[in-house]
């Protein structure tokens, strides 16, 4: 990312993402979309012609990463903020991918009508990482909302799997250690199933993020991926990461 450009409302600064390729309009106080959202969209198997739900999608954050990787791909963000929806329709537009990118209010047990049941070939999403009552509330509205489950993991996967079609991909990012939980829930429901460690480090640091992924309908079974390091022992970005974060590089799981 680059420095924050502070707009004319004080309340929203415009950040660079994938090396100042694609810019993002977000709150300034509250939550903010980092380098989540930016792998999540790395690892979307999408191509030319296809559909993409954003689930939970902010400011569109993963859903225009997505969009600015793969040309030709349809991608919908469902968000239950109204304001960062309209965040979100801005920076679709800022992109120049207001053709394409699409965003809605609505939530899990009550969404638009427009979203058709069956009708998405990849659905994604970066869910609440504390479940409801753990953890501390933050303070901040928006960021409570973005940390802290309202409906459970598990009504984020019926919704999401309700969305897509047969064969079609899920693609989560979510804590490590919610990792049994996650499997739980989708046990049965999808096959094919790799979990994609991100490791902080080469040393005995563990992973705090997995990237989880599988196919509608199929019954393959759970692979777990190498993953990839984060930061070398400087610090600093390792190179794979780097070509992912700043020059848009895929991420096969």
């Amino acid at each position: 990312m680059t420095q924050p450009i502070e707009s004319e409302n004080s309340g929203v600064t415009e950040d660079g993402f994938l090396d100042n390729q694609v810019r993002l309009r977000q709150p300034r106080t509250g939550y903010r979309a980092a380098i989540d959202p930016v792998f999540l969209s790395a690892s979307i198997p999408a191509q030319n012609g296809e559909s993409a739900l954003d689930i939970g999608t902010g400011v569109g954050a993963a859903a225009i990463m997505l969009a600015w990787r793969v040309s030709g791909l349809k991608v919908t963000g469902l968000e239950i903020d109204p304001d960062l929806v309209r965040l979100g329709s801005d920076n679709a537009r800022l992109n120049g991918l207001d053709d394409r990118v699409e965003f809605m209010v609505g939530n899990l047990s009550r969404p638009p009508g427009r979203l058709l049941p069956a009708s998405f070939d990849h659905v994604l999403a970066n869910p609440p990482y504390l479940e409801a009552d753990h953890g501390t509330v933050s303070p901040h509205g928006g960021r409570a909302r973005a940390n802290m489950e309202r409906e459970g993991l598990d009504a984020w996967l019926r919704f999401g799997l309700g969305m897509l079609r047969e064969k079609g991909t899920m693609t989560l990012i979510h804590r490590a250690d919610r990792l049994d939980g996650l499997l739980a829930h989708l046990s049965g429901c999808i096959g094919e199933i790799v979990v994609f460690p991100l490791w902080p480090d080469s040393g005995e640091t563990p992973a705090k993020r997995v990237i989880v992924q599988g196919r509608k309908g199929l019954k393959g079974g759970l692979r777990l991926a190498r993953g990839m390091v984060l930061h070398g022992a400087d610090g600093k970005y390792t190179d794979r990461a780097e070509e992912i974060l700043r020059k848009g590089a895929n991420l096969v799981l």
